[in-house]
């Protein structure tokens, strides 16, 4: 199977049903066309770096996936008349992957509830300083 990585934008105004509805639409898909998702980010509401069908900001949300050729077409498509997505961009990162491995690996990122990152002490300058680095 091959291996990809779909980055995906949609409306920002939409409300949070709607949004989820997108999401499980798109999963669904992969599953539908017999791929397997492998791991799916919310990145939340960003500003965009140029206005895109009239938004200046979308809420992005990273889709990686295994499935065969075809399956981006379809993506393509259901992405492209789907108004609620703004933009997308589809890549291949591997003709040859497992995705039960990729799944496995997606899932020992993940951090247990509770645990926290160690702050750098660059972190710790950055949050006292604030955006530009004036205290």
């Amino acid at each position: 199977m091959r291996y990809y990585e779909t980055l995906y934008i949609i409306n920002p105004d939409l409300a949070d049903d709607e949004y989820r509805d997108v999401v499980a639409k798109m999963n669904t898909l992969v599953e539908k066309e017999k791929g397997v998702v492998t791991k799916v980010e919310e990145w939340g509401k960003r500003t965009l770096a140029y206005e895109v069908k009239k938004f200046d900001k979308g809420s992005y949300v990273l889709l990686q996936y295994c499935g065969e050729s075809g399956i981006v077409e379809q993506l393509k498509r259901e992405m492209t008349l789907d108004d609620r997505v703004i933009k997308y961009q589809t890549i291949k990162l591997s003709d040859h992957a497992d995705p039960e491995a990729l799944k496995a690996a997606g899932e020992g990122d993940k951090k247990e509830p509770g645990e926290e990152e160690k702050k750098t002490e660059d972190d710790r300058r950055t949050e006292d300083e604030g955006e530009n680095g004036i205290r």
